[in-house]
Protein backbone atom coordinates (compact mmCIF):
# COMPACT_ATOMS: atom_id res chain seq x y z
CA UNK A 1 0.00 0.00 0.00
CA UNK A 2 1.24 3.44 -0.54
CA UNK A 3 0.46 7.31 0.09
CA UNK A 4 -1.95 7.22 -2.69
CA UNK A 5 -4.55 4.42 -1.59
CA UNK A 6 -4.05 2.46 -4.22
CA UNK A 7 -2.90 -1.20 -4.02
CA UNK A 8 -2.55 -3.21 -6.91
CA UNK A 9 -1.65 -7.21 -6.45
CA UNK A 10 -1.17 -9.99 -9.16
CA UNK A 11 -4.15 -11.60 -10.54
CA UNK A 12 -4.24 -15.52 -9.64
CA UNK A 13 -4.19 -17.95 -11.74
CA UNK A 14 -5.72 -21.92 -11.49
CA UNK A 15 -7.25 -22.01 -8.54
CA UNK A 16 -8.23 -17.95 -7.97
CA UNK A 17 -5.87 -16.76 -5.32
CA UNK A 18 -4.43 -19.67 -3.03
CA UNK A 19 -1.11 -18.04 -3.04
CA UNK A 20 -0.46 -19.39 0.83
CA UNK A 21 -0.13 -22.81 -0.18
CA UNK A 22 2.07 -22.24 -3.26
CA UNK A 23 4.31 -19.34 -1.95
CA UNK A 24 3.15 -16.53 -3.50
CA UNK A 25 3.01 -15.00 -0.39
CA UNK A 26 6.73 -13.87 -0.68
CA UNK A 27 7.29 -10.08 -0.65
CA UNK A 28 9.57 -8.44 -3.16
CA UNK A 29 10.44 -5.01 -3.49
CA UNK A 30 10.08 -2.97 -6.49
CA UNK A 31 8.67 -0.29 -8.45
CA UNK A 32 7.12 2.74 -6.67
CA UNK A 33 3.02 2.90 -7.04
CA UNK A 34 3.59 6.11 -9.27
CA UNK A 35 3.53 3.83 -12.00
CA UNK A 36 0.13 2.01 -11.10
CA UNK A 37 -2.35 4.49 -12.35
CA UNK A 38 -0.98 4.46 -15.89
CA UNK A 39 -0.30 -0.01 -15.87
CA UNK A 40 -3.32 -1.20 -14.43
CA UNK A 41 -6.22 0.40 -16.29
CA UNK A 42 -8.91 -2.95 -15.95
CA UNK A 43 -12.70 -3.21 -15.41
CA UNK A 44 -12.18 -3.79 -11.61
CA UNK A 45 -10.75 -0.35 -10.56
CA UNK A 46 -14.39 1.23 -10.86
CA UNK A 47 -14.88 -1.50 -8.51
CA UNK A 48 -12.54 -1.13 -6.25
CA UNK A 49 -11.64 2.31 -5.87
CA UNK A 50 -8.59 1.97 -2.86
CA UNK A 51 -7.39 -1.76 -4.02
CA UNK A 52 -7.49 -1.70 -7.87
CA UNK A 53 -6.26 -4.98 -9.42
CA UNK A 54 -3.78 -5.37 -12.09
CA UNK A 55 -2.46 -7.88 -14.50
CA UNK A 56 -0.01 -10.79 -14.24
CA UNK A 57 2.56 -9.94 -16.49
CA UNK A 58 5.91 -10.25 -14.44
CA UNK A 59 6.59 -6.50 -14.57
CA UNK A 60 3.49 -6.24 -13.04
CA UNK A 61 3.88 -9.05 -10.64
CA UNK A 62 7.01 -7.10 -9.15
CA UNK A 63 5.26 -4.12 -8.65
CA UNK A 64 2.47 -5.02 -7.26
CA UNK A 65 3.98 -6.91 -3.96
CA UNK A 66 6.30 -3.89 -3.17
CA UNK A 67 2.74 -1.82 -2.91
CA UNK A 68 1.06 -4.14 -0.60
CA UNK A 69 4.49 -2.75 1.84
CA UNK A 70 4.56 0.44 1.38
CA UNK A 71 3.18 2.74 4.00
CA UNK A 72 -0.33 3.80 4.88
CA UNK A 73 -3.85 1.44 4.87
CA UNK A 74 -7.23 3.44 3.56
CA UNK A 75 -9.42 0.87 4.80
CA UNK A 76 -8.13 0.37 8.14
CA UNK A 77 -8.11 4.13 8.56
CA UNK A 78 -11.21 4.08 7.58
CA UNK A 79 -12.42 1.88 10.13
CA UNK A 80 -10.51 3.56 12.75
CA UNK A 81 -12.81 6.94 11.91
CA UNK A 82 -15.73 5.41 11.56
CA UNK A 83 -15.76 3.64 14.77
CA UNK A 84 -14.81 6.77 16.49
CA UNK A 85 -17.73 8.71 14.65
CA UNK A 86 -19.87 5.77 15.74
CA UNK A 87 -18.78 5.62 19.35
CA UNK A 88 -19.79 9.35 19.74
CA UNK A 89 -22.96 8.78 18.31
CA UNK A 90 -23.77 5.57 20.37
CA UNK A 91 -22.27 5.58 23.39
CA UNK A 92 -23.56 2.45 24.42
CA UNK A 93 -21.17 1.02 22.24
CA UNK A 94 -18.33 2.70 23.27
CA UNK A 95 -16.83 -0.04 25.18
CA UNK A 96 -17.36 -2.41 22.27
CA UNK A 97 -15.69 -0.44 19.52
CA UNK A 98 -13.00 0.46 21.37
CA UNK A 99 -12.31 -2.85 22.72
CA UNK A 100 -12.92 -4.52 19.15
CA UNK A 101 -11.44 -1.52 17.05
CA UNK A 102 -9.71 1.49 18.60
CA UNK A 103 -7.68 0.07 20.94
CA UNK A 104 -5.65 -2.23 18.49
CA UNK A 105 -2.74 -1.07 15.90
CA UNK A 106 -3.70 -2.34 12.59
CA UNK A 107 -6.52 -4.11 10.83
CA UNK A 108 -5.28 -7.91 11.25
CA UNK A 109 -5.14 -7.24 15.30
CA UNK A 110 -8.92 -6.21 15.34
CA UNK A 111 -10.20 -8.29 13.43
CA UNK A 112 -8.52 -11.78 15.02
CA UNK A 113 -10.18 -9.89 18.40
CA UNK A 114 -13.72 -9.74 16.51
CA UNK A 115 -13.60 -13.03 15.07
CA UNK A 116 -11.88 -14.94 18.12
CA UNK A 117 -15.43 -13.46 20.62
CA UNK A 118 -17.69 -14.40 18.21
CA UNK A 119 -16.03 -18.23 17.76
CA UNK A 120 -14.91 -18.74 21.54
CA UNK A 121 -16.64 -21.68 23.30
CA UNK A 122 -15.26 -24.15 26.20
CA UNK A 123 -12.89 -25.46 24.17
CA UNK A 124 -11.65 -22.64 21.79
CA UNK A 125 -10.81 -20.09 24.34
CA UNK A 126 -10.78 -16.43 23.36
CA UNK A 127 -7.74 -15.34 24.17
CA UNK A 128 -6.11 -19.01 22.19
CA UNK A 129 -8.00 -18.19 19.06
CA UNK A 130 -6.57 -13.94 19.58
CA UNK A 131 -3.00 -15.62 19.72
CA UNK A 132 -3.62 -18.32 16.79
CA UNK A 133 -5.46 -15.76 14.56
CA UNK A 134 -2.73 -13.35 15.09
CA UNK A 135 0.13 -15.71 14.33
CA UNK A 136 -1.67 -16.23 10.91
CA UNK A 137 -2.81 -12.93 9.58
CA UNK A 138 0.30 -11.18 10.81
CA UNK A 139 2.30 -13.44 8.83
CA UNK A 140 0.83 -14.35 5.83
CA UNK A 141 0.78 -11.45 3.33
CA UNK A 142 -1.99 -13.30 1.37
CA UNK A 143 -4.45 -13.10 4.03
CA UNK A 144 -3.46 -9.03 4.73
CA UNK A 145 -4.66 -8.41 0.99
CA UNK A 146 -7.60 -10.72 0.91
CA UNK A 147 -8.98 -9.59 4.36
CA UNK A 148 -8.90 -5.68 2.44
CA UNK A 149 -10.00 -6.97 -0.42
CA UNK A 150 -12.81 -8.52 0.99
CA UNK A 151 -13.93 -6.05 3.07
CA UNK A 152 -13.83 -3.39 -0.38
CA UNK A 153 -16.27 -6.15 -1.98
CA UNK A 154 -18.57 -5.72 0.82
CA UNK A 155 -18.83 -2.20 0.63
CA UNK A 156 -19.02 -1.92 -2.97
CA UNK A 157 -21.75 -4.62 -3.68
CA UNK A 158 -24.01 -5.11 -0.53
CA UNK A 159 -26.25 -1.66 -0.43
CA UNK A 160 -26.85 -2.68 3.05
CA UNK A 161 -23.20 -2.33 4.20
CA UNK A 162 -22.27 1.28 4.29
CA UNK A 163 -19.08 1.62 6.17
CA UNK A 164 -16.05 -0.74 6.06
CA UNK A 165 -16.80 -1.16 9.84
CA UNK A 166 -19.81 -2.72 9.27
CA UNK A 167 -18.51 -5.58 7.27
CA UNK A 168 -15.53 -6.22 10.23
CA UNK A 169 -17.73 -5.77 13.02
CA UNK A 170 -21.36 -7.03 12.47
CA UNK A 171 -21.75 -8.95 8.85
CA UNK A 172 -20.94 -13.21 9.05
CA UNK A 173 -20.94 -13.24 5.76
CA UNK A 174 -17.59 -11.73 6.18
CA UNK A 175 -16.56 -12.69 9.44
CA UNK A 176 -16.94 -16.28 8.31
CA UNK A 177 -15.27 -15.57 5.58
CA UNK A 178 -12.23 -14.39 6.82
CA UNK A 179 -12.53 -17.47 9.34
CA UNK A 180 -12.46 -19.71 6.80
CA UNK A 181 -8.74 -18.28 5.38
CA UNK A 182 -7.08 -18.79 8.61
CA UNK A 183 -8.55 -22.31 8.93
CA UNK A 184 -7.32 -22.88 5.32
CA UNK A 185 -3.64 -21.59 5.89
CA UNK A 186 -4.01 -23.97 9.11
CA UNK A 187 -4.80 -26.88 7.16
CA UNK A 188 -2.08 -26.30 4.72
CA UNK A 189 0.35 -26.23 7.53
CA UNK A 190 -1.29 -29.51 8.45
CA UNK A 191 -2.59 -28.14 11.06
CA UNK A 192 -5.41 -30.18 10.03
CA UNK A 193 -7.28 -31.30 13.45
CA UNK A 194 -7.67 -27.12 14.66
CA UNK A 195 -8.72 -26.42 11.19
CA UNK A 196 -11.80 -28.47 11.27
CA UNK A 197 -12.34 -27.38 14.52
CA UNK A 198 -13.15 -23.93 13.45
CA UNK A 199 -14.86 -24.94 10.70
CA UNK A 200 -17.47 -26.73 12.89
CA UNK A 201 -17.27 -23.58 15.25
CA UNK A 202 -17.62 -21.49 12.06
CA UNK A 203 -20.69 -23.60 10.90
CA UNK A 204 -21.97 -23.29 14.11
CA UNK A 205 -21.56 -19.44 15.15
CA UNK A 206 -22.22 -18.62 11.34
CA UNK A 207 -24.51 -20.99 9.05
CA UNK A 208 -21.43 -21.09 6.90
CA UNK A 209 -20.13 -24.41 6.29
CA UNK A 210 -16.65 -23.57 3.82
CA UNK A 211 -14.18 -27.11 4.01
CA UNK A 212 -10.92 -25.37 5.21
CA UNK A 213 -9.17 -27.45 1.63
CA UNK A 214 -11.23 -25.76 -0.44
CA UNK A 215 -10.01 -22.95 -2.26
CA UNK A 216 -11.39 -19.40 -2.58
CA UNK A 217 -9.65 -16.20 -4.56
CA UNK A 218 -9.75 -12.56 -3.51
CA UNK A 219 -12.44 -10.04 -3.41
CA UNK A 220 -15.53 -12.10 -2.47
CA UNK A 221 -18.86 -11.18 -1.86
CA UNK A 222 -20.88 -13.86 0.74
CA UNK A 223 -23.63 -11.72 1.15
CA UNK A 224 -26.13 -12.57 4.21
CA UNK A 225 -24.22 -16.32 4.38
CA UNK A 226 -26.93 -18.44 6.01
CA UNK A 227 -27.04 -21.63 4.15
CA UNK A 228 -23.63 -21.56 2.29
CA UNK A 229 -21.81 -24.68 1.90
CA UNK A 230 -18.42 -25.00 0.18
CA UNK A 231 -16.93 -28.63 -0.53
CA UNK A 232 -13.07 -29.81 0.28
CA UNK A 233 -12.09 -29.89 -3.51
CA UNK A 234 -14.65 -26.78 -4.80
CA UNK A 235 -12.36 -23.52 -6.34
CA UNK A 236 -13.77 -20.14 -5.90
CA UNK A 237 -11.91 -17.43 -8.24
CA UNK A 238 -11.36 -14.13 -7.66
CA UNK A 239 -14.14 -11.45 -7.60
CA UNK A 240 -17.11 -13.51 -7.17
CA UNK A 241 -20.41 -13.04 -5.33
CA UNK A 242 -22.08 -15.89 -3.70
CA UNK A 243 -25.83 -15.33 -2.47
CA UNK A 244 -27.27 -17.00 0.71
CA UNK A 245 -28.14 -20.90 0.74
CA UNK A 246 -25.60 -21.40 -2.36
CA UNK A 247 -23.99 -25.01 -2.08
CA UNK A 248 -20.73 -26.07 -3.89
CA UNK A 249 -21.05 -29.80 -3.40
CA UNK A 250 -20.37 -33.46 -4.77
CA UNK A 251 -22.73 -36.29 -6.52
CA UNK A 252 -21.78 -39.17 -4.25
CA UNK A 253 -19.23 -40.49 -1.81
CA UNK A 254 -16.54 -40.60 -4.35
CA UNK A 255 -12.88 -39.38 -3.19
CA UNK A 256 -10.60 -36.72 -4.96
CA UNK A 257 -11.82 -33.89 -6.93
CA UNK A 258 -14.95 -33.73 -6.93
CA UNK A 259 -16.61 -30.12 -6.39
CA UNK A 260 -17.50 -27.47 -8.76
CA UNK A 261 -14.85 -25.11 -9.64
CA UNK A 262 -16.02 -21.06 -10.07
CA UNK A 263 -14.28 -18.60 -12.59
CA UNK A 264 -13.75 -15.34 -11.92
CA UNK A 265 -16.27 -12.57 -11.56
CA UNK A 266 -19.35 -15.04 -11.72
CA UNK A 267 -22.40 -14.23 -9.53
CA UNK A 268 -24.39 -17.08 -8.00
CA UNK A 269 -27.70 -16.56 -6.51
CA UNK A 270 -29.42 -17.42 -3.72
CA UNK A 271 -30.48 -21.36 -3.11
CA UNK A 272 -28.69 -22.32 -6.25
CA UNK A 273 -26.92 -26.05 -5.84
CA UNK A 274 -23.87 -26.55 -8.31
CA UNK A 275 -23.20 -30.15 -7.56
CA UNK A 276 -19.83 -31.98 -9.14
CA UNK A 277 -16.44 -31.30 -10.57
CA UNK A 278 -17.92 -29.13 -12.98
CA UNK A 279 -16.38 -25.75 -14.10
CA UNK A 280 -18.66 -22.67 -14.07
CA UNK A 281 -16.95 -20.15 -16.20
CA UNK A 282 -15.47 -16.29 -15.70
CA UNK A 283 -18.19 -14.15 -15.35
CA UNK A 284 -21.30 -16.78 -15.56
CA UNK A 285 -24.26 -16.14 -14.17
CA UNK A 286 -25.98 -19.11 -11.43
CA UNK A 287 -30.06 -17.87 -11.24
CA UNK A 288 -31.53 -18.23 -7.70
CA UNK A 289 -32.92 -21.62 -7.67
CA UNK A 290 -30.85 -23.03 -10.19
CA UNK A 291 -29.90 -26.71 -9.63
CA UNK A 292 -26.19 -26.83 -12.11
CA UNK A 293 -25.28 -30.72 -12.96
CA UNK A 294 -23.42 -29.19 -16.22
CA UNK A 295 -20.69 -27.04 -17.49
CA UNK A 296 -21.41 -23.48 -17.73
CA UNK A 297 -19.86 -21.29 -20.51
CA UNK A 298 -18.30 -18.27 -19.73
CA UNK A 299 -20.17 -14.91 -19.81
CA UNK A 300 -23.35 -16.81 -19.73
CA UNK A 301 -26.96 -17.12 -17.43
CA UNK A 302 -28.20 -20.91 -16.44
CA UNK A 303 -31.19 -21.29 -15.27
CA UNK A 304 -33.89 -23.90 -13.97
CA UNK A 305 -33.69 -27.22 -12.62
CA UNK A 306 -31.94 -28.68 -13.93
CA UNK A 307 -30.30 -25.55 -15.21
CA UNK A 308 -29.77 -24.13 -18.96
CA UNK A 309 -28.18 -21.74 -20.59
CA UNK A 310 -30.51 -18.99 -21.68
CA UNK A 311 -28.39 -16.67 -22.77
CA UNK A 312 -24.64 -14.69 -22.47
CA UNK A 313 -23.09 -11.14 -22.07
CA UNK A 314 -19.44 -10.21 -23.02
CA UNK A 315 -20.45 -6.98 -20.38
CA UNK A 316 -18.90 -6.22 -16.94
CA UNK A 317 -18.89 -9.19 -15.11
CA UNK A 318 -22.09 -10.09 -13.09
CA UNK A 319 -20.66 -10.53 -9.58
CA UNK A 320 -19.74 -6.74 -9.53
CA UNK A 321 -22.52 -5.20 -11.52
CA UNK A 322 -24.88 -7.71 -8.98
CA UNK A 323 -27.66 -7.67 -11.27
CA UNK A 324 -29.41 -10.98 -10.75
CA UNK A 325 -32.32 -9.93 -13.62
CA UNK A 326 -32.96 -11.98 -16.54
CA UNK A 327 -34.46 -9.28 -19.05
CA UNK A 328 -34.27 -9.56 -23.11
CA UNK A 329 -32.07 -6.70 -23.58
CA UNK A 330 -29.45 -8.04 -20.38
CA UNK A 331 -28.09 -10.21 -23.51
CA UNK A 332 -25.80 -8.87 -26.63
CA UNK A 333 -26.56 -12.30 -28.22
CA UNK A 334 -28.75 -15.12 -27.93
CA UNK A 335 -27.09 -18.26 -26.72
CA UNK A 336 -27.44 -20.10 -29.90
CA UNK A 337 -23.81 -21.84 -30.01
CA UNK A 338 -25.34 -23.38 -26.89
CA UNK A 339 -27.82 -25.80 -29.04
CA UNK A 340 -25.37 -28.81 -28.94
CA UNK A 341 -26.98 -29.76 -25.38
CA UNK A 342 -30.51 -29.98 -26.54
CA UNK A 343 -32.29 -32.62 -28.53
CA UNK A 344 -32.38 -32.31 -32.44
CA UNK A 345 -30.00 -29.38 -32.61
CA UNK A 346 -32.85 -27.42 -30.71
CA UNK A 347 -31.36 -24.01 -29.42
CA UNK A 348 -31.50 -23.79 -25.84
CA UNK A 349 -32.73 -20.33 -25.29
CA UNK A 350 -35.63 -19.70 -23.27
CA UNK A 351 -37.98 -16.56 -24.64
Amino acid sequence: MTSCGCLVHEKSGGHGGDAAANGNGKIAPGARCGSCARKWRSRSEAIFPIYVMGSSRPSSVAAARSIVDSAGDPIWDAVKSEAKSEAEKEPILSSFLYASVLSHDCLEQALSFVLANRLEDPTLLATQLIDIFNDVMMNNKDICRSIRLDAQAFKDRDPACAQYSWAILYLKGYQSLESYRIAHVLWNQGRRVLALALQSRISEVFAVDIHPAAKIGEGILLDHGTGLVIGETAVVGNWVSLMQGVTLGGTGKEHGDRHPKIGQGALVGAGATILGNINVGEGAMIAAGSLVLKDVPPHSMAVGNPAKVVGYTEKEDPSLTMKHDARRDYFEHVAIRFSDDTPNGESSFYH
